[in-house]
């Protein structure tokens, strides 16, 4: 089995081009001759090709909102299944994480203004912000995965980076990058102080306070994700007091809340200050986009 590399590859840089898959697979960027993902769903996923395949996809440069493998009648290319969250779905998801790059590539047929006129280009790394599933197009379930650039700066001309994955195992060289996000969203910190105070820095789920040398200690956690595609707002009304834990947990749909605030996946029900109105709305949107029941 090849070793699998997350992050560049040696000899091949950013804006390069492959006239087809089969050079593109050699080039070691992309693997697969006809996988949309690269990947396995025990070490993650380490490319991506935007090709046209799923019309779902949206492009915006920077940022893509990425449709997963699956579901698709392989003669007419349309959706005719629920997708799942497995196989090179979930690799995408355990890069998403572990904080793994995904280099993406795009493709000739891929109907975007980014897209090359010919071919296939290498356009650069990318770090999986996010990942969801909702109804696509066709009326059936698809899993989402937000995708956005990773912008680095020279550093004494040591532009390479390697992580390699080999026999289930990872191998994460240091990087000499630095690296900085273009555009981010500016958390309301007021707000966050306020929710955490209301609960006296203890978990809503476990009612856990954690003690450091600087004092107590919990996370401002949004029901409904800030930014593209979801665009929740920045309220008390959509925001949890929870632990590290339980914050992950949330955020990658280990559990999720019922309108009567029972908990799904975690035991009883989340603890509720009478000032701290939780818009339902909002609960809604997390059952139906990132809660997954474990078979």
């Amino acid at each position: 089995m090849k070793e699998r590399i997350f992050g560049d590859i040696k000899g091949f840089y950013e804006g390069d081009t492959f006239k087809n898959r089969i050079d593109l697979s050699l080039s070691g960027i992309h693997r697969p001759i006809q996988a949309g993902i690269s990947g396995s769903q025990i070490e993650g996923a380490d490319s991506i090709v935007l090709s046209g395949g799923y019309e779902d996809d949206e492009d915006y440069g920077d940022i893509v909102i990425y449709t997963g493998h699956g579901g698709r009648d392989l003669k007419s290319g349309k959706q005719v299944a629920d997708q799942q969250l497995k196989k090179q779905n979930l690799a995408l998801a355990i890069s998403c994480q572990q904080g793994l790059p995904v280099r993406v590539i795009r493709g000739e047929n891929h109907k975007s203004s980014f897209s090359p006129d010919q071919g296939y280009r290498f356009d650069g790394l990318y770090r999986i912000e996010d990942y969801w599933k909702e109804i696509g197009i066709n009326g059936l379930i698809i899993w989402r995965f937000k995708l956005r650039k990773i912008i680095f700066e020279d550093i004494d001309n040591q532009l390479f980076q390697e992580n390699i994955v080999e026999e289930n195992q990872s191998n994460y060289k240091n990087t000499q990058r630095i690296q900085s996000q273009v555009s981010r969203i500016i958390r309301d910190t007021a707000l966050s102080r306020q929710v955490k105070e209301m609960y006296q820095y203890s978990c809503q789920v476990c009612r856990l306070s954690i003690i450091t040398n600087s004092g107590l200690y919990a996370e401002a956690a949004h029901i409904k994700p800030l930014g593209i595609p979801h665009n929740g707002p920045d309220t008390l009304s959509n925001l949890l007091c929870l632990c590290p834990n339980h914050h992950v947990k949330f955020d990658f749909g280990g559990f999720t809340i019922e309108d009567d605030f029972t908990l799904v996946g975690e035991p009883g029900v989340l603890t509720i200050n009478v000032n701290h109105k939780i818009e339902r709305e909002f609960l809604e949107y997390h059952r139906v986009h990132f809660y997954e029941e474990n078979d």
